[in-house]
């Protein structure tokens, strides 16, 4: 049963880390695509190019005299005479690119694929939930068996951390058992800064020897324990007093020892 868990859980984190790569190239798209728009965008800005030309033109031949032949030459000549202007615009826009940005529709229509897979591989875990809530439903004893099953777990962990914090108490108080070194002494003595550093300590929680600690009273113990720890431990020194003559209930939270359910 814990197995099935263990399970649903672990193809949750596969999905999700299959996921990823799709994010991340999504993520790479839209970061390129942003790019290359601001390049683009910057050079039809930068680059742009505007030519004018502007030119006049204008011809005239005078003929003097009042003979025929001037009043002739005049009237055939004088048909050459022209005039004119010219202006001329041209620039390099048709050469430029001409960069269209993505609106937010379009970055919406890309992530929303996304973000529904997402969701769908979230949601998932409570799928698995409901699956479960059916074959209780259906199967209450096999229900039954599964709770006890976690429940006895639970407490197994629960002694075997009350081992491990037993041990870690009693290592910790014979450390501070052993002789310190005259120096230590010393400097204790004569150098008030140094002293919350060279004090000792609760064997519990580690916290600095103040006047207000309780320090066990058994000879070759001497462990030390702050106000709260203290109580924690329902005034009962963990190193010094047999370990049979210890509950669970001194290292937890709990009143009652540890019973198995059957």
């Amino acid at each position: 049963m814990g197995s099935r868990v263990l399970d649903a859980t672990t193809g949750l984190e596969l999905r999700l880390l299959e996921m990823l790569p799709i994010l991340l190239l999504l993520l790479l798209l839209c970061g390129l695509d942003w790019a290359l728009y601001s390049i683009f965008d910057t050079i039809r800005h930068h680059s742009f190019l505007e030519y004018s030309f502007h030119s006049s033109h204008k011809l005239e031949v005078k003929v003097g005299g009042d003979s025929m032949l001037a009043r002739l030459l005049r009237k055939t000549i004088g048909a050459l005479n022209t005039s004119s202007e010219t202006v001329m615009k041209s620039n390099n826009m048709p050469c430029l690119p001409q960069p269209v940005g993505l609106d937010a529709r379009a970055y919406w229509r890309a992530a929303l694929p996304t973000g529904l897979l997402l969701c769908l591989c979230l949601l998932q875990a409570f799928a698995y939930r409901l699956r479960r809530v059916i074959a209780a439903f259906y199967f209450p004893k096999r229900e039954k068996k599964r709770i006890l099953f976690f429940y006895n777990e639970l407490l197994k962990k629960r002694a075997a951390f009350t081992k491990l914090r037993r041990a870690a108490i009693v290592r910790r108080a014979q450390q501070q058992k052993g002789p310190r070194h005259h120096l230590v002494d010393i400097l204790h003595r004569r150098c008030p800064l140094l002293r919350p550093w060279l004090r000792r300590r609760c064997v519990v929680c580690l916290a600095p020897e103040t006047p207000e600690s309780y320090v066990c009273p058994t000879l070759d113990c001497e462990a030390v324990y702050c106000l709260s720890c203290w109580d924690d431990m329902q005034q009962r020194c963990p190193v010094c007093t047999p370990r049979e003559e210890l509950s669970s209930s001194a290292f937890s939270d709990s009143n009652d020892d540890t019973t198995y359910a059957e």
